[in-house]
């Protein structure tokens, strides 16, 4: 295999798995999960399971005209630790994503923005799930009383977008939608 030339990427190549057959091994109103039968890229038989959420994911950077940002922090239950984010939910497929994100930010938050851009999209853990995740964010910020679900019992810090940039490098904030979303916000914010 040879490399390809410095600052270019190679074309993309033909799919090498092929699905035998699929079933739905559990499903409920937020996943559903597939078993498939497949030929691997090396011949061999083997199985692959997917994830398929029914929301997309969304997140939301929310960063004042002084240069703070907004944080969520929860107890995560599938990690069993406490996680500090930007404020993320699902959102309704079908419907305008950045509505469904100002929906989040004023749910977990309070907080209401009359500007917004879109950031990111990314595929969370493409490895055994096929959720999106589209992160925007949100500026011109204005207060109010957040609403969180019965499942969230949240926390808030606003700190300077630096420290939170900080404490992406240095494995404080570890939530994949977090960190794409602070990183992408620096370099929009950067440049």
């Amino acid at each position: 295999m040879s490399a390809p030339p410095p600052g270019s990427f190679p074309p993309d190549e033909e799919n090498p798995w092929t699905t035998r057959s699929t079933r739905v091994v559990y499903e409920n109103p937020w996943i559903r999960v597939e078993e498939n039968q497949v030929i691997r890229p090396d011949g061999e038989p083997g199985i692959y399971g997917v994830v398929y959420p029914s929301h997309v994911a969304l997140g939301v950077v929310p960063i004042e005209a002084s240069g703070h940002i907004w944080l969520v922090g929860q107890h995560r239950y599938p990690l069993g630790r406490y996680s500090w984010e930007i404020p993320e939910g699902g959102g309704d497929p079908a419907a305008d994503l950045r509505q469904e994100a100002a929906r989040e930010l004023r749910e977990e938050t309070g907080l209401t923005a009359s500007r917004w851009e879109h950031l990111i999209d990314i595929h969370t853990s493409n490895c055994f799930t096929a959720e999106r995740a589209v992160i925007f964010l949100a500026r011109d910020l204005t207060p109010g009383e957040a609403l969180p679900e019965g499942c969230e019992r949240l926390q808030l810090a606003r700190i300077p977008f630096g420290e939170a940039v900080d404490a992406v490098a240095n494995g404080r904030i570890t939530d994949g939608v977090s960190v794409a979303g602070i990183l992408a916000a620096a370099r929009r914010i950067d440049g």
